[in-house]
């Protein structure tokens, strides 16, 4: 399901394209500003930005520009301002289409999807959450572009819990897959170890992002 934030200012369009484009199969958050959606854009990196220009406070031609210096996150700017000369300056500003207001969901929903099939993958083998990189392959990780050392059973643990974001794991399943092991006895295990993990890649461990306890469940990773 790609992931899309929504930049829109008018709380009655944002509303009406957010349920649209959940009915197409996205999974949708939402902004109202050009700055709460750089605050969510680096807290939860989307698939694709639909980007409205007309906003108070930062512009979304200059939005475009900070996404694009930012990464290789699609940008599919949607607005009332049809002129020539707008669409000129929007793709100058990095842009990847133009869709001018009011647009059919049906059709705005085969741009985006034209748009993310274009779109370059991650590197193989590599997570991006938030400031938090994990190369599964090269089995590294950095927070904030820093190297962070984790023993052997950190690592299978922070693996194991971000190759299924938002999805809930067990004591006993993650006993199962990270420690091999087949009984109960040592659920104390995964709590410690959780202290650890959290203590070397979240910025605030009392308040993990990450990694974050589902009370009578276990854990998930986050953000979700």
């Amino acid at each position: 399901m790609p992931a899309l934030l929504l930049i829109e200012d008018d709380p009655l369009v944002r509303r009406g394209l957010e349920l649209a484009l959940r009915r197409h199969g996205h999974d949708v958050d939402t902004a109202s500003t050009g700055e709460d959606g750089l605050r969510r854009l680096h807290a939860r990196p989307p698939d694709l930005v639909l980007l409205d220009l007309m906003l108070p406070g930062v512009d979304g031609f200059e939005v475009c520009r900070r996404v694009r210096a930012a990464g290789e996150i699609p940008v599919v700017m949607l607005t009332a301002r049809g002129d020539d000369a707008d669409v000129v300056v929007g793709l100058a500003a990095g842009a990847d289409d133009y869709v001018v207001k009011p647009a059919r969901p049906a059709v705005l929903d085969a741009r985006i999807r034209a748009v993310l099939r274009r779109a370059p993958g991650p590197p193989d083998g590599v997570r991006v959450h938030g400031d938090l990189r994990i190369d599964t392959t090269a089995l590294t990780v950095t927070s904030h572009g820093r190297p962070i050392a984790l023993t052997p059973t950190e690592l299978r643990l922070l693996l194991t819990l971000s190759r299924a974001p938002g999805r809930v794991f067990g004591r006993q399943r993650l006993l199962e897959e990270v420690w091999e092991h087949d009984y109960l006895g040592d659920s104390r295990l995964v709590d410690n170890c959780v202290q650890r993990l959290r203590a070397k890649i979240e910025d605030s461990p009392a308040s993990p992002l990450y990694v974050q306890t589902v009370r009578g469940f276990g854990y998930r990773f986050g953000p979700v």
